[in-house]
């Protein structure tokens, strides 16, 4: 599977537009974590994850805990997840995941910005299969084999693990995420996850070049500056800078 994952870890807003961004969309998560899965982090290793990795995000812990304990209390939006697939400029292949209290609203923002850029959106399943849907854990450690064995013997079904550079990357099916997780906690006690979430990877890229390079900026830009959408996941191959 090589590096061909797409981190989607936000970098550091640099706009108070965009940090508000950044905020609702992690208060979205973890609502919809704790509401499912329970409050208490230590039980919802789901939660505890997408905690985790808002504070890495600089998320203030006053939006984590208003988000929590709105689940607590049962009150707050009714979110539902909602999934739309289809070509990006290029062509290239594009799986773009929401949260949305209004599943009318959101469809018509997402298709507006496929037609904006020339693209074309499509039905379920119309790209979705030539992605892997994946946990990956990526964390500081030499120990592949320590951290292989963990998970062999916690009977996680171990797509991928590669060790390079220092850091060792798991990937999993997106299913044995929680089961996987807790294998490698208790393995590795002072385990710090720099990527800890599930993906879509694609299984093959599309270069995306010329004129399409500025048109696809402005499809993900687009994408991006709606409320609703939570991840852009694409196999999009873009000319290095």
């Amino acid at each position: 599977m090589g590096r061909a994952y797409q981190n989607r870890k936000e970098s550091m807003a640099k706009t108070a537009a965009a940090k508000t961004k950044v905020y609702s969309k992690y208060g979205r998560e973890i609502y919809m974590s704790a509401k499912s899965g329970g409050t208490d982090p230590q039980a919802n290793l789901s939660l505890r994850g997408l905690i985790e990795r808002a504070k890495k995000d600089q998320v203030p812990s006053h939006v984590i805990d208003k988000a929590i304990e709105k689940a607590q209390g049962g009150a707050g939006e009714d979110y539902s997840p909602a999934r739309y697939e289809g070509y990006g400029p290029g062509n290239c292949m594009v799986i773009v995941d929401c949260l949305t209290d209004n599943p009318n609203r959101t469809f018509g923002d997402v298709r507006l910005a496929f037609t904006k850029t020339k693209c074309k959106i499509g039905t379920p399943g119309t790209v979705a299969h030539m992605f892997d849907h994946s946990a990956i854990f990526v964390f500081k450690s030499e120990d592949e084999e320590g951290a292989l064995e963990a998970l062999v013997e916690a009977d996680v079904d171990v797509s991928d693990i590669e060790n390079e550079d220092g850091h060792i990357t798991v990937f999993t099916p997106h299913t044995e995420y929680a089961k996987a997780r807790q294998a490698l906690s208790d393995a590795f006690p002072d385990i710090d996850f720099e990527v800890d979430e599930i993906q879509f990877v694609p299984k093959t890229t599309t270069p995306v070049e010329g004129d399409d390079i500025p048109l696809f900026e402005k499809f993900c830009d687009m994408l991006n500056e709606l409320d609703d959408v939570q991840n852009i996941f694409h196999n999009a191959e873009l000319p290095e800078q």
